[in-house]
C-alpha cells in the first residue's frame, strides 16, 4: 500500500497521508482536508471515521475477534479475573501476583461511598428506572469528591479512576436497593470485587447472602465481557464530554446516559422480552416465520451484532456461562426453555447461518441475569458497572494524548439560506 491517498476534486489532486496501526485496515488521515480542498466528509454515524488513536481494544468483526491490550476476550475470560482485566486496560500490562494484590487493595478501600449520598437517593421516587437513579448519583460524585477532578493532574486522574471502578458497584447496588424498597447494605473489604456487589445487591438485615462460588464466577464472567468494546456510542461520548476539560465524574455520566439507549445497553433486556413474548418453545416456529417474513415489523433480538459480521467471541464464553448457571441454579422457567430452543434452530437454520444472525452477547446475558435474580431493569446498570473500567481507560488515554482536541463534528448544511428579518405585522 502507498503511503499517501489521491483525492482529485475540480480537477486538483491533493495528497493525504495514509497511517497504519498495529493491526486492522489503514486510515486516511483528512485532517487538512478543509483548509486544502475547503471540503468535509460526510459519514453519518461514524461508521467509516477514526475518531482517534488507541491501544486498548481492537474488533474484528468478519473474523469475529476482539483483543484486549491484545488478549483475546476469550483467555480473559476463561482463566483472567476482572480486577485482572481492570488493571490490564488501565496500565497496558497483566500485572504481578504485588501489583494485582496492591491494585485490589486500592479498589477493595474505595468502595464506600460518602453518607450523604443516601440521603441524595431518597430525592428520587422509588419507581425511578436504576439507571435514572445511577446517571445521577454518578454525576453528583464531583460534588463529593473535590481533591479528584483536575484532570491536568495524574494522580487525580488515577484517583478518579480508582473511585468510580469501586464505587460503581456500591452505587449500582443502592439503586436497585432503593427500588425495592429495601435498606442499604454497606460494602465488606474481605470479600472480591463481584462477591462484594453480589452481597450489597441480594442480601436483607435478617439474614446472611450465602455467595455462589457459579453464581460469582458467571457475575464476573459477564463484568470481563462487558468491559470495554472500542469506540461503541458509549465511549465515544465519554470521550467527547472528556475533551472538552469536563471532570471525570461528568463524563461518565454522560457515558451512562448513551447507554441507556436500546439500540446499546438496552439490548439484552429487549432480547429477554422477546422471549417472555414468545412465551413457550411450541411458539418459536411462529416467531421464526414472522423473522424471516420481510413485510413483517417483528425483529428476532439478541441475534447478529453491528459490528460482528461472524460469530460474537463473547457470546461463546456466555454460552457456555448461561448453561452453567442454569444447570448449578435448577432454574424453571419456560423462557430458558425458548432461549435454548431458540439458540439451537438459530445455529442450525440455514436462514440464519446464510445471514450470520448469530445469537450474540445480550442474547445470553439476559438470560443468565434473570436467572441469577436481577430484575430486567437493573441489566443495562449491570452493562454500566462492567464499562465503566473500559470508560475510565479511554477517558485517560484521550487525556494523556497530544494529539486530542475538543470534539467538534462538522455538518452538511441543507436549512434555508440567509434571509431577512419580517417584522410580526407583516408576516
Amino acid at each position: 500500500m502507498s503511503d499517501s491517498a489521491k483525492l482529485s476534486i475540480a480537477g486538483k489532486d491533493q495528497d493525504y497521508p495514509v497511517l497504519s496501526g498495529s493491526v486492522g485496515p489503514s486510515v486516511v488521515d483528512i485532517r487538512k482536508l478543509y483548509a486544502q480542498a475547503g471540503m468535509f466528509t460526510y459519514d453519518p454515524g461514524f461508521t467509516s471515521t477514526a475518531s482517534c488513536e488507541s491501544g486498548l481494544t481492537y474488533i474484528d468483526g468478519d473474523e469475529g475477534i476482539l483483543l484486549h491490550r491484545g488478549y483475546p476476550i476469550s483467555q480473559l475470560a476463561e482463566k483472567s479475573t476482572f480486577m485482572e482485566v481492570a488493571y490490564l486496560l488501565l496500565n497496558g500490562e497483566l500485572p504481578r501476583q504485588t501489583e494485582l494484590d496492591t491494585f485490589t487493595h486500592t479498589i477493595t478501600h474505595h468502595t464506600m461511598v460518602h453518607e450523604q449520598l443516601a440521603t441524595f437517593y431518597r430525592g428520587f421516587r422509588r419507581d425511578a428506572h436504576p439507571m435514572a437513579v445511577l446517571c445521577g448519583v454518578i454525576g453528583a460524585l464531583s460534588a463529593f469528591y473535590h481533591d479528584s477532578t483536575d484532570i491536568s493532574d495524574p494522580h487525580q486522574r488515577m484517583v478518579a479512576s480508582h473511585r468510580l471502578i469501586a464505587k460503581m458497584p456500591t452505587i449500582a447496588a443502592m439503586a436497585y436497593k432503593y427500588s425495592a424498597g429495601q435498606p442499604f447494605v454497606y460494602p465488606r473489604n474481605d470479600l472480591s470485587y463481584t462477591a462484594n456487589f453480589l452481597r450489597m445487591t441480594f442480601s436483607v438485615p435478617a439474614e446472611e447472602y450465602e455467595i455462589d462460588p457459579v453464581v460469582e464466577q458467571a457475575m464476573d464472567r459477564i463484568f470481563i465481557l462487558h468491559a470495554d468494546h472500542e469506540q461503541n456510542a458509549s465511549t465515544s461520548t465519554v470521550r467527547l464530554a472528556g475533551s472538552s476539560g469536563a471532570n471525570p465524574f461528568a463524563c461518565i455520566a454522560a457515558g451512562i446516559a448513551c447507554l441507556w439507549g436500546p439500540a446499546h445497553g438496552g439490548a439484552n433486556e429487549a432480547a429477554l422480552n422477546m422471549l417472555h413474548e414468545i412465551g413457550t418453545p411450541d411458539r418459536i416456529p411462529e416467531y421464526i416465520a414472522r423473522a424471516k417474513d420481510k413485510n413483517d415489523p417483528f425483529r428476532l433480538m439478541g441475534f447478529g451484532h453491528r459490528v460482528y459480521k461472524n460469530y460474537d467471541p463473547r457470546a461463546k464464553v456466555m454460552q457456555k456461562t448461561a448453561a452453567e448457571i442454569l444447570d448449578k441454579l435448577g432454574v424453571t422457567d419456560p423462557v430458558f426453555d425458548v432461549a435454548r430452543e431458540l439458540e439451537h434452530i438459530a445455529l442450525n437454520d440455514e436462514y440464519f447461518i446464510e445471514k450470520k444472525l448469530y445469537p450474540n452477547v445480550d442474547f445470553y446475558s439476559g438470560v443468565v441475569l434473570s436467572a441469577i435474580g436481577f430484575p430486567t431493569s437493573m441489566f443495562t446498570v449491570l452493562f454500566a458497572l462492567a464499562r465503566t473500567v473500559g470508560w475510565v481507560a479511554q477517558w485517560n488515554e484521550m487525556i494523556s494524548d497530544p494529539a486530542q482536541k475538543i470534539g467538534r463534528p462538522r455538518q452538511l448544511y441543507t436549512g434555508p439560506t440567509q434571509r431577512d428579518y419580517v417584522p410580526v405585522a407583516k408576516r
